[in-house]
């Protein structure tokens, strides 16, 4: 069913990319944490203290075995169900018809729905935003054994800011891990405390977009000599652990995975988490916003 909303007009662009001739790296204006912790927090100081420095935060063992048990019966019997059958919200791999990515799974699943819901996840989540959020994306990726492909390096927000019109960097991603998530088999790469800059790109993004990038991104990727400036000022983190563990980061850390050359198949949750103070406007691209599977607005 399709949701209208009335679209607000953007603000003034704090973050302007894929405007200019030359990328540029301009420094984040918004805060990090927006809660000030205390001892009813959801995080241990020290948790959130990394997790403000670094822009990701790592959780092992977070959900238990028969939990993880649950969600990879459901994550299976979807993968079995869109192997063959279409829908608008399944994006397949580049050059072939295995499944990428499920889109929109707290919106279309039952089960992932209440996964979304989870009074763990949405206390840490409230705690981090400063208010109370909703789901702006989720989707479950699928990184099958000696075929996966990769996820370039890229900034979440970038997109979202640019062809979703998200005003500011007040979002987050939650990855569950389905599977052990082991260093050879394309594992979540970040770059800690680089979600202190924002990667102004180049190259002015064409109309339904989307509809490729879901595959292969073209827009939106910073150059270079941007991510090695990145690279050799912060570094480069491989958050690993057994299925169960958590990785919480920032909208606008830069990160990305490698394709999976290993037998050992990867798959994961991601849960975008926006403040409901920090709904979606106007893209600042000035095209059309991407459909609400990709980008949900929220509620108006």
């Amino acid at each position: 069913m399709t949701v209208e909303h009335t679209i607000t007009q953007a603000p003034a662009d704090r973050y302007p990319s894929r405007v200019a001739q030359e990328p540029s790296i301009l420094r984040r204006s918004d805060p990090i944490v927006y809660s000030k912790w205390s001892t009813d927090s959801p995080l241990t100081q020290e948790q959130s203290s990394f997790y403000e420095r670094n822009g990701y935060l790592f959780l092992e063992n977070f959900f238990s075995p028969a939990e993880v048990e649950d969600w990879k019966a459901e994550l299976k019997r979807l993968q079995k169900q869109y192997r063959e059958g279409e829908a608008e919200h399944v994006i397949r791999e580049p050059g072939s018809d295995e499944v990428r990515s499920i889109f929109a799974v707290h919106d279309h699943n039952p089960v992932f729905r209440g996964l979304s819901a989870h009074p763990k996840l949405t206390a840490i989540m409230e705690y981090l935003l400063g208010s109370k959020t909703y789901i702006h994306q989720s989707r479950i990726n699928f990184k099958p054994g000696f075929t996966g492909k990769e996820f370039y390096w890229h900034s979440d927000f970038e997109t979202w800011h640019v062809e979703d019109g998200m005003p500011a960097m007040r979002a987050l991603s939650c990855s569950i891990a389905l599977e052990d998530n082991n260093p050879y088999n394309g594992p979540l790469m970040v770059m800690p405390g680089s979600h202190n800059k924002f990667v102004s790109c180049v190259g002015r993004t064409p109309e339904n977009h989307f509809k490729q990038s879901l595959r292969k991104q073209e827009y939106g990727v910073p150059d270079q000599e941007s991510l090695t400036f990145l690279a050799q000022n912060y570094g480069i983190d491989m958050p690993v652990g057994k299925a169960g563990s958590v990785l919480l980061f920032d909208c606008n850390v830069m990160h990305g995975s490698a394709s999976n050359i290993s037998p050992y198949p990867r798959s994961n949750v991601f849960l975008v988490y926006n403040s409901v103070e920090n709904r979606l406007v106007r893209p600042y691209s000035g095209q059309q916003p991407r459909p609400e599977y990709i980008a949900a607005r929220g509620a108006q």
